[in-house]
This record gives C-alpha cells, structure tokens and sequence, in this order.
C-alpha cells in the first residue's frame, strides 16, 4: 500500500546523483519522442517550392550573390542547383547597358496545397512585387501561377496553378494548439526544397505588432521556409511560417507562424474578393500601463486605450472620446489594446455593435457603426503656429490664458485653456507645447483660467492624473504626476 502511495514520487540514485520521476511520467512510462518519418512522407508532396521572378535591367555582366564570396557562390551552384548570375548553368545577364528589361529571380519561398485543384497557401512577402511566380511540385513539375490575393496586413497570399488531382494537407485546428506539443515545418530554406526541421511550440497568441497573434516555436526556420506549413504530428497544417527574431539574419531558436485559422478567414476573403476587407472605427491606440491604469481610476491594466479619435469618423459618431478605454467591442473583452484592431477588423463594414467604455471613473454603454478600411479619413488641419515660451509658478509648469471664440470653433472644443508657455515642469517633459489647448485634467471640463488654476492646486503631487490636450485635429492624452 505505502508503494502505491508514493509510486509518483521515485527516488533512483544513480551516479551519486537523485532523479525525481513526475506522476505523468510515472503513469505514461512509455512516452517517446514522436517519429516522423511516416508524418512526412505524407505531408511532403503537398509542400512546393515557390520561385519569384521581376523585370529588372541589368548593366553588368558579372554577378554572383551580394554578399557571398565567389567560392562559396560556386558552392551553391554545383551542389545545390542554386541558380548564379554570371556563372556557366545560370541565368544569362544582360548584355552591358543593354536597358532591356530582364527577368531575373526575385526570391524563392515555400507553400502548400489546401485544394486538389491546385490552390496554395503561401505568404504575402514571398509573392509581392513578382512579375511572375512559379511553383515546383515535389515530382519537379513546374507552374505558372496565378496570384489570386494577397493580404500584407497578415503576410497571407492565395495562388492557383492549373491541375488536378494534386495531394494536398489537411487543416488543423490552431485554437487546439497546446504550449510544448511536437511541430515540424516543411520547406525550402535557402532554396534547398523539401527540408524538414522539427521542434515543440514555444507560445500561442505572441503578440509582436503585427495585426495576427502568433504561433511560437523553436522550429528552425531560415529564409525560404516562409510560407510553408507548420504540421502537428496528426499531419496537419495549424500555421504558416512566417517570420523569425534573428540579429544576423539567420535562425535563432525563435520562429513565428500564423495560426492557420486566422490564415484561413483571411484566405476565403482574398478568393472571393481579391483583397482583404476590414471593419474599422477610426480610433489611435495607446500602451495601456499600470501608470495610466492608475490615473484613470481602472486598479489595473485592461482595455484599449484610446488616444486619439478621428473626426466624423465612426468612434467619434458613435461616441467614443479621446482618454476612453474600451473595455468590450460587441460582446467580446477587451484584454489590451491590441485586441481591438483585430475584433474590429473581424466585425462586417456596416454593423452597428454596442461597445463598453471607461469614462471619468465609470462604464458607458455606447453604439458604433463600422465601416470598412477604404473609407475615406478626415483630413489633417494645419497646427497652429505656437506661441513664444514662458514660464509659470503652478504645479504643472504652464503658463495658460483663455481659448478664442475662433479657435474654439476651429478646434471643435467648448472649453479649456490655451498653454501661452512653458517653464521646467512635468507637461513640458510630456511633450505638451505652446498652442495646445487643455480641455480636460482627470474628470473634471476645463471653463476657463480661473477654474483650471483652482483645480490643479488640488491634486495630490504623487498620484498621476491624465491631462486630455487639444492639438490641431487631435486630441492628446497624458498621465502627468504633479511637480
């Protein structure tokens, strides 16, 4: 009985060293590191090659690969098919200042078939700004094809090429991707076709600024396997390699791929459409910190916060202010503010969508209608000339007069202060200059000079408090900790 208590918890001494055996390990003593050899037999003749060509004009008669030695170049060549420039069994150059345009290669990247029919996934970096595109299968047939769309925003592109009967992979799911699981990528790195590296999932959802959150991997990728797929060992595609963190150009041990559900939602669009259509409310978003948390009574980080709103643009129609924090966009939260720009975009042009907001210190149900990302923005107006700098005795280091009748119309405010100048204080270090106007300090509408002077004396010197500041068409939103 006393055994099978402590059956999860092994002591084995060996080498005068203790190794503690965990109770997955102790339940599944027979797990293994997964072979897939039979995984890519399968998987590999869905996966092409993919090479770009441009029209260029050559002037000169010798060439090589910029920055590769000449012996090195030659290496390639002989050994890998890799086509030279100026070498025998390479493309041939142009003769000198000839100025006819030639084609020469652009690029190669990977992709794979989703349909016998000849459709491919690849990205959109592999395939924009070519002349002319052409895949090999793994039995070296070559194509032409045809790029159906491609979606930059994403790095997703959809291409055809006229057969039939081609093997192709199945789709996984990425939502049922799991931190630690085994991938492997398939692909042609460098040019070298049908290279297959593996690895485990390092993350889901990286968010790296792009508008996708990102699979995560340790799978060694290099440039060429971009495009290609990233397979469970089901088989399945549940990404597209698409990027990696390198400082020298090379792999690193961090790759990214997109998960292949997002890929797939912007894929159906480009087939139909052509191009990708997003919904958009008109809205600049600021780094939510703990800092501007703070000042804005929410306790913690959450939210998008808005910076900036565009006039007579949809937020503004339906609403939404500058210094707001979106805290759900139709029924979906908001956890930061790079969730918003992709429920946003996932919402149809012309929804009307209830939105939750934050606003001096309390929820405001608004409605905003979505439009779609051709429409045309406002305008930009011309900023006022500044005025000359001054220096002032308040806490936050300004010197502010009253707004004009004029400016205010200009500027489409009804209140606030006009900053006349500024002294060694904290709206100076903040970026604030002469010409902005204030218009609003924590939750409380700037009137006039009186009532703004009155107010600042008031405020706790060591607590931050956001200052809401009218510049040209924009509104600015800073937390600023009084001196």
């Amino acid at each position: 009985m006393m055994k099978k208590q402590f059956i999860a918890l092994l002591a084995v001494l060996s080498l005068g060293q203790t190794f503690f055996v965990s109770p997955v390990l102790a339940q599944n003593p027979r797990v293994t590191i997964p072979d897939f050899a039979d995984l890519v037999e399968r998987a590999s003749p869905a996966v092409v090659n993919i090479r770009t060509t441009e029209k260029v004009v050559v002037q000169q008669t010798q060439g090589g690969i910029p920055g590769m030695p000449e012996d090195q170049a030659e290496f390639f060549r002989r050994f890998f098919g890799v086509p030279i420039p100026g070498i025998p069994n390479g493309p041939k150059p142009a003769q000198p200042n000839s100025g006819k345009p030639q084609e020469a290669d652009r690029g190669v990247g990977s992709g794979f078939i989703i349909e016998s029919n000849g459709l491919i996934l690849t990205n959109a970096h592999v395939v924009e700004g070519a002349t002319t595109i052409y895949v090999t299968l793994t039995d070296k047939r070559e194509f032409k094809a045809k790029l159906l769309g491609m979606d930059k925003r994403t790095d997703v592109a959809v291409v055809k090429i006229e057969a039939r009967d081609l093997p192709k992979l199945p789709l996984g799911d990425s939502s049922k991707v799991r931190v630690g699981e085994w991938v492997l990528a398939i692909g042609s790195p460098f040019g070298l076709e049908n290279t297959v590296t593996a690895g485990i999932v390092s993350a889901k959802s990286r968010d790296t600024g792009d508008y996708l959150p990102f699979i995560q991997t340790d799978v060694a990728v290099n440039p060429g396997n971009s495009g290609g797929p990233l397979l469970n060992t089901a088989g399945q595609a549940i990404g597209i390699n698409s990027q990696i963190f390198s400082r020298s150009g090379g792999y690193m041990g961090i790759s990214f791929a997109i998960p292949i559900d997002e890929a797939m939602r912007v894929a159906d669009q480009l087939r139909a459409n052509g191009k990708m259509t997003r919904g958009r409310i008109g809205v600049a978003l600021g780094e939510m910190t703990k800092e501007v948390a703070e000042s804005l009574g929410l306790g913690k980080p959450r939210g998008a916060y808005v910076r900036n709103v565009e006039q007579n643009g949809p937020a503004a129609a339906g609403g939404i202010e500058a210094g707001d924090v979106i805290l759900s966009f139709n029924g979906r939260e908001i956890s930061k503010s790079t969730d918003l720009p992709r429920i946003v975009g996932d919402t149809k042009p012309g929804t009307s969508v209830p939105v939750q907001v934050w606003r001096k210190g309390a929820t405001r149900e608004l409605t905003v209608t979505v439009t779609d990302t051709d429409s045309t923005q406002a305008a930009n107006k011309k900023p006022d000339t500044p005025a000359a700098n001054g220096n002032s005795a308040n806490v936050f280091g300004v010197a502010v007069g009253d707004v004009s009748d004029a400016k205010k119309k200009d500027l489409s405010i009804k209140g606030g202060v006009e900053v006349t100048g500024l002294g060694d204080g904290p709206l100076a270090r903040a970026g604030i200059r002469p010409g902005d106007v204030i218009i609003r300090v924590g939750d409380t509408d700037i009137t006039g000079v009186k009532q703004f002077e009155g107010l600042i004396k008031g405020l706790d010197a060591n607590k931050a408090v956001p200052v809401f500041v009218r510049r040209a068409d924009s509104t600015l939103v800073v937390p600023v900790r009084p001196k």
